[in-house]
């Protein structure tokens, strides 16, 4: 008998992978948490049904979300990452030796333990003396956080039910107060592909730019996301993510990566014409 896993992207479209075995399932407080073993895209981590990553493709995400602010602020030190404690995103900072600490907020401590148990490539390194892990709500977290950060990663789940909040207009505000005076903060964005994920992207990016004086959307093509197709916000008090990119810089520490490069990073901030519309529509509102 085969065994499928299918996430449905829209009433009308739906991902399918083929699996060999589920690893782990177990429901926490907040969430149902899966973790599938497949032929195409080996572990999957699943959340209440939908994909977060996949041992195939994650590495386009968290290098992407990762090495682009890195390779434009010149000084970063201290870091926070709000959401999914995966460790793919302390994985990626870890590597510069530069950042002397990593505040990691996870809602769901299951999930992180899933990880560690299942995806140790993508946990390996939240032990990592520099990490300091706290499970709670990010946003009382920040609240209480001023002129903190160097940069702000929100690695969030989509913004729907248990991360909703971390979409809103007050949550990007209390991100820009915890900046410091160069800060910046980069997010997922989502898809702008499908009607619904493009309506939530738009209301999103109009509430990053409402707040900060630089704003850019940036994509990556991601095969296990919604429409293959996903998005980045870069916000920023100070640097601009193309003009005041260091390429000889960044790309000084030698680091070997599998989809960034500072060519890319470049073209990834180019956009098709229906996405600049649909984006200039809510930054003229």
């Amino acid at each position: 008998m085969e065994l499928w896993f299918s996430e449905n992207h829209t009433p009308d479209v739906k991902l399918s992978l083929r699996v060999d075995r589920q690893l782990y399932s177990k429901k926490s407080i907040y969430q149902k948490i899966d973790v599938l073993e497949t032929p195409e895209f080996g572990k999957v981590l699943v959340l209440d049904g939908n994909i977060m990553l996949t041992e195939r493709d994650e590495f386009i995400y968290d290098e992407m979300i990762t090495h682009v602010p890195m390779a434009v602020h010149p000084n970063i030190k201290k870091v926070l990452v709000i959401g999914i404690g995966d460790g793919g995103v302390v994985r990626e900072l870890t590597r510069y030796e530069q950042i002397k600490r990593i505040d990691l907020v996870e809602m769901d401590e299951m999930v992180a333990e899933a990880c560690r148990q299942y995806l140790p490539d993508n946990a390996c390194r939240l032990d990592d003396a520099r990490v300091h892990i706290s499970y709670g709500n990010a946003l009382k977290f920040i609240r209480r956080c001023e002129d903190k950060y160097d940069l702000i990663i929100v690695d969030s789940n989509d913004p729907f039910g248990p991360s909703e909040g971390l979409f809103t207009r007050e949550f990007y505000g209390n991100c820009y107060k915890a900046l410091k005076e160069d800060g910046i903060m980069v997010n997922q964005q989502g898809s702008p592909f499908y009607a619904e994920d493009a309506t939530a992207m738009q209301r999103s990016h109009k509430h990053i730019a409402s707040t900060f004086p630089i704003c850019r959307v940036y994509q990556a093509h991601i095969p296990t996301y919604a429409a293959g197709y996903w998005l980045f916000g870069f916000a920023s008090k100070k640097y601009h993510p193309i003009d005041d990119l260091d390429p000889e810089r960044w790309n000084s520490q030698h680091l070997r990566t599998r989809y960034y490069t500072t060519r890319l990073h470049v073209g990834a901030f180019y956009l098709p014409a229906f996405l600049e519309e649909m984006l200039e529509e809510v930054e003229e509102k």
